[in-house]
């Protein structure tokens, strides 16, 4: 028993009912990205990439796979940046794609580089929903984390957001050096009274080569503290949900009826297809056949998935994606983990396999998740330590 959508590898080849496009540009790296972005990039450059990710958009098209789309999320990046060609990205991508009538379409922005005229053209052209990166609504912790707006600006801009009709999507970042219980409650509340539908939680990582990195390497940043972490993510869980924010994804609230249907379908293993640099894509086997991404030596591959060129020149002169061919079985244990994911769980059958029984039995004894009305669903602990269910899953 699988999660994976069993309709492709029954009829054949079928357009992915999900797309995303990555923008790779910014106008300045913030101190803990260690995204595929480039800051300060040329005119030429951002412009080349952005007719060679339309020219992707219409390759695809071109073969004609049955099939419709149902969510585009075109991210980065800062997809904003392109201003009024992302207008027109957006309207050829709906253009070109068959889709369905309520199409969820969304754009990931910085705060500061969204406008009432670019939001109302935005929404011409068929978007319906914008995700801000508002990570903070303290100044100093915005500071640190080298976020040039303001809160004030996230609080006119979630009007704007809403007067327009658009559904608005939140980013926040918990376990930020120096940030206070009291700061993060605060962070919580302004977001929550935004009238946003849906907002993430993320605790900061620390990643290799950043700023923030460095700082912390030096002593002039103390680095993030897990048990604030664990204990900020719990905040988030108990604050939101007064707000009618549920949690349904280990990271993700909304209330009923705005999760983000484009994540859902990564959480419930469908296949998805990546355009643009750094962009990654999973497919089922008979349809990256019929694009020659694998040939019929292939053919016992349950799942393809494959890495665009993170690079923008190599992108941009054709450098070949990686491939990555996963089994029936691979493809099993990856639908766990990623169902293991939403709160919902996945169903105890899941589980059926021996291995996997064994695995579940040391999960349940030690107190990672819990069996209730036939769904395996992580527990508060497993939610705080996911990577270890996701591992053992995956590796037992």
């Amino acid at each position: 028993m699988s999660l994976f959508d069993p309709v492709a590898m029954v009829t054949g080849p079928v357009m992915p009912a999900h797309i995303y496009v990555h923008v790779p540009f910014c106008r300045a790296k913030c101190s803990y990205c260690d995204f595929a972005s480039i800051a300060d990039a040329d005119a030429l450059t951002i412009d080349s990439v952005r007719k060679g990710i339309e020219s992707e958009v219409t390759r695809w098209a071109s073969a004609a796979l049955p099939g419709v789309v149902e969510t585009v999320y075109i991210g980065g990046g800062t997809p904003t940046i392109l201003s009024q060609r992302l207008v027109e990205l957006a309207r050829h991508i709906l253009e070109m794609f068959p889709h369905t009538p309520d199409v969820e379409v969304t754009i990931e922005a910085n705060p500061d580089s969204l406008s009432r005229p670019l939001l109302e053209e935005l929404a011409q052209a068929g978007v319906t929903r914008i995700s801000l990166g508002v990570q903070s609504f303290d100044a100093t912790e915005l500071g640190l984390l080298g976020r040039s707006h303001s809160p004030e600006c996230v609080v006119e801009l979630a009007k704007v957001i809403c007067e327009l009709g658009l559904d608005l999507s939140l980013d926040l970042i918990c376990a930020i050096p120096g940030q206070s219980k009291e700061s993060w409650l605060s962070t919580l509340n302004r977001a929550a009274s935004t009238r946003a539908g849906h907002i993430s939680v993320y605790p900061l990582s620390i990643e290799p080569g950043t700023p923030l990195e460095v700082a912390c390497s030096v002593g002039l940043v103390e680095p993030p503290n897990q048990d604030i972490a664990a204990e900020h993510m719990i905040l988030a869980e108990e604050e939101l949900s007064k707000h009618g924010l549920y949690r349904y994804e280990v990271a993700n609230y909304s209330i009923p009826g705005k999760e983000s249907r484009h994540n859902m379908a990564y959480w419930s293993a469908r296949s998805y297809l990546g355009i643009g640099p750094a962009a990654h894509s999973m497919l089922d086997a008979p349809t990256a056949a019929s694009v020659g991404l694998v040939d019929g030596a292939d053919a016992d591959a349950a799942r393809v998935r494959f890495g665009q060129p993170s690079n923008v020149n190599q992108w941009l002169i054709g450098t070949p994606a990686t491939i990555e061919l996963l089994n029936a079985k691979e493809a099993h244990r990856e639908d766990i983990m990623l169902g293991m994911r939403l709160t919902r769980g996945v169903p105890v059958a899941f589980f059926d396999e021996k291995e996997l029984r064994l695995v579940l039995d040391g999960l349940l004894r030690d107190g990672l998740v819990e069996c209730v009305s036939q769904q395996v669903r992580a527990t508060r602990t497993g939610w705080l330590l996911g990577n270890e269910i996701y591992s053992r899953i995956w590796v037992d």
